[in-house]
């Protein structure tokens, strides 16, 4: 992935301002704003690293449960006509709007990633 790093579920964006002469990101996909920065790669990934481990830690010491990236359901805005028309077709086929979107979106990415 382009421009991203992944640690423990999280992913975090790889920035550069060269006016600064830092490399900066944020913790991506959650709703708090947890932001790091470093001078080079590895004190990028690192700070990257330790800004999750303390979000994880934060969110144990206020028994609260941590945002995770990717629930599993997502709101998708349509418009009416496409909306109709999927419930039909989900209909017609003996399964649900769910199901429907899942396998479009399956059969879509799959084309996508193997051209």
């Amino acid at each position: 992935m382009k421009d991203m790093m992944a640690y423990k579920g999280y992913y975090g964006s790889v920035h550069y301002s060269d006016e600064d002469q830092i490399f900066h990101g944020k913790i991506e996909f959650i709703r708090s704003l947890i932001s790091y920065e470093g001078t080079d790669v590895s004190s990028l990934r690192t700070a990257f690293e330790e800004a999750v481990d303390d979000y994880l830690i934060l969110c144990e010491a206020e028994s609260k449960e941590p945002d995770m990236p990717f629930k599993g359901s997502f709101n998708v805005r349509t418009g009416t006509d496409l909306h109709r028309r999927a419930v039909l077709f989900a209909k017609s086929k003996g399964t649900n709007l769910n199901s429907i979107i899942t396998d479009a979106l399956e059969k879509y990415l799959s084309a996508i990633e193997g051209a």
